[in-house]
């Protein structure tokens, strides 16, 4: 059974850092990409960056662009986000997904078959 488990979230101020993690089991990384999700309050789920698990093509939000890394240690069936310079309007419960491997890196909400439950990330002054 495919699952993942984030973890990681919590309360920051505007310019610290979180690192977020992604669990994954009943799956090998190497044939599925990742991607990291985001849904604010009031406001639709929206991408924020994607990797595939075979060659390690990655995509970025333009607005975490710089700010923001993702990675994935297949080893440790796990992706991580690091998230750094974060400012108020990162706050979103922040949720990871996968799909298997296909001709392209998808980036788009409908095209992950499985979700994890969300951690909340909170940037307050």
């Amino acid at each position: 059974q495919v699952q993942l488990v984030e973890s990681g979230g919590g309360l920051v101020q505007p310019g610290e850092s979180l690192r977020l993690s992604c669990a994954a089991s009943g799956f090998d990384l190497h044939y599925w990409n990742i991607g990291w999700f985001r849904q604010a309050p009031g406001k639709k789920r929206e991408a924020v960056s994607c990797i595939s698990g075979s060659d390690g093509n990655t995509y970025y939000a333009h607005s975490v662009k710089g700010r923001f890394t993702i990675s994935s240690d297949n080893a440790k069936s796990t992706a991580y986000l690091q998230m750094n310079n974060l400012q108020l309007e990162d706050t979103a419960v922040y949720y990871c997904a996968t799909t298997p491997l296909g001709s392209w890196l998808p980036t788009q909400v409908d095209e992950y078959d499985t979700w994890g439950r969300g951690t909340q990330v909170t940037v307050s002054s």
